[in-house]
């Protein structure tokens, strides 16, 4: 049994919709298949519009966005000749949700979560109808009532065992019928039935999930690019196409901006160890990338950044040999769930390095300036600084382990650069060196370490 999970871009138009149907269906001739989808590119977006506008009560632009979205989907319903019964029923109630929200003037994170869900519990009717043209059976599910999360809005968790009986239970007589189920990618509910999402780009981890439960063979991950590369190749344009991972590099990668996969995606199937391939709905007859636990030990995979990121310092002589310093830091900063993507810290214990996204930079220094009031009254702190406009750029590879030379060979090509290093981070695993440089020397930096590792019409080192 595999599961296949198309992103927004495959599931785009009404065309689009048919060619993933023709890929479902040339594979469920030989297997059991379980599909989930995400929205139809761009109305995730238009969502999260249509919520802002209510809460505003800018009532005129909510009703612009309903009206594109009911213009969209009811003609990619009419192209494929998809009962229009459904869509309607589910933007009627989308209707009534932004009227209460624009009534009340305000919204929650769970009524986010609600209007945006709408996007996929829309594009199964479409999918369902186009893969049962094209021969099998189809049920449209969705994943509220399969995944049970935790009641984290916006960025929920999978609870995996009660997601496991859940999903045997629902999906189990549609695969015996013979049917193809059509799942929501991205939402799931808590125990109590309330809608959450899995963060932006959950749609993988929805697939990942249900493999997990399901005790599939594999989860294949149907996107727009023919794999996870060695660079971005925006940045590096003649990146390559990776043909195979662990699934700790693809952890890494994702964890570190690359865009091929949600963080998170890895970790039900590895839990399992089922493989995840990623491919191309655009080319579909492409190799792609295997994400598994067989270990192909090249130096250096591929180099991952992330942007719109702040560089958090606190330091002090006070800090020097006190225990418990690093502790508040990040009790604090646990507290105000803020995520920390790095960490650094100087062996004179002077000061110690935190990177965070820039939306949550001021609130960091808020909390860490609070937990370190006596500190800096008494001056053992000398203060709390943020420095905005940074990037991290990590070099991911399982080879780098015990490899004499890695860290040196990337920071010699980023000297030859001239790009400046902020602050260095290496995990004791090390398969991952990350680098915080600024903003504005990403590309420069991928350019050069990418160059270093995989110099033109040469084949990499292992």
């Amino acid at each position: 049994m595999i599961v296949m999970k198309f992103g927004g871009t495959s599931v785009g138009s009404a065309q689009r919709i048919r060619e993933v149907a023709r890929i479902v269906t040339d594979t469920a001739r030989d297997q059991e298949v379980v599909v989930v989808t995400s929205a139809m590119s761009k109305v995730t977006d238009l969502l999260v519009a249509a919520a802002a506008h209510a809460a505003s009560r800018s009532t005129s632009e909510m009703s612009q966005v309903l009206s594109e979205l009911r213009a969209m989907h009811t003609q990619a319903a009419e192209d494929l000749g998809a009962p229009l019964e459904p869509i309607n029923e589910r933007l009627d109630q989308l209707e009534h949700i932004l009227a209460s929200v624009s009534a009340l003037g305000e919204t929650t994170p769970r009524a986010i979560d609600l209007i945006i869900s709408h996007g996929e519990r829309l594009s199964i009717h479409l999918l369902s109808a186009a893969i049962a043209a094209a021969g099998p059976l189809a049920e449209p599910v969705e994943a509220n009532e399969l995944i049970v999360t935790t009641a984290h809005y916006g960025d929920a968790r999978p609870l995996l065992n009660e997601t496991r009986q859940r999903t045997l239970r629902r999906l189990g007589p549609v695969m015996q019928s013979g049917a193809v189920p059509v799942v929501t990618g991205f939402i799931g509910a808590t125990p109590e039935g309330f809608i959450t999402t899995l963060g932006r780009g959950g749609s993988d981890y929805t697939a990942t999930i249900l493999g997990h439960a399901l005790d599939a063979e594999a989860v294949w991950i149907w996107t727009d690019v023919d794999g996870v590369m060695t660079a971005d190749p925006r940045i590096v344009p003649d990146a390559r196409t990776i043909d195979a991972l662990t699934f700790t590099e693809a952890a890494e990668l994702s964890y570190f901006g690359a865009k091929v996969l949600h963080p998170l995606t890895i970790v039900p199937a590895a839990l399992k160890g089922i493989p995840v391939f990623i491919k191309n709905t655009f080319n579909p007859t492409a190799t792609g990338t295997k994400v598994s636990a067989d270990d192909r030990p090249q130096v250096m995979q591929t180099i991952s950044s992330m942007k719109n990121l702040a560089l958090i310092t606190v330091q002090g002589r006070g800090m020097i040999g006190v225990p418990g310093v690093a502790a508040k830091v990040f009790t604090a900063i646990a507290a105000e769930r803020i995520n920390v993507l790095f960490i650094s810290q100087a062996s004179s214990e002077y000061n110690i390095s935190l990177v965070v996204h820039r939306a949550d930079a001021a609130s960091a220094v808020r909390v860490l300036r609070r937990a370190f009031a006596t500190e800096l009254a008494d001056q053992d702190i000398e203060d709390v600084v943020s420095e905005d406009g940074v990037a991290i750029v990590a070099v991911v590879g399982e080879g780098m382990r015990g490899r004499p030379g890695v860290a040196g060979t990337t920071f010699a090509a980023l000297g030859d650069a001239e790009v400046n290093i902020l602050a260095i981070a290496q995990g004791s695993s090390e398969r991952n060196i990350s680098l915080v440089v600024d903003e504005s020397d990403v590309a420069l930096a991928v350019q050069a370490i990418h160059a270093q590792f995989y110099p033109a019409n040469k084949v990499n080192q292992t």
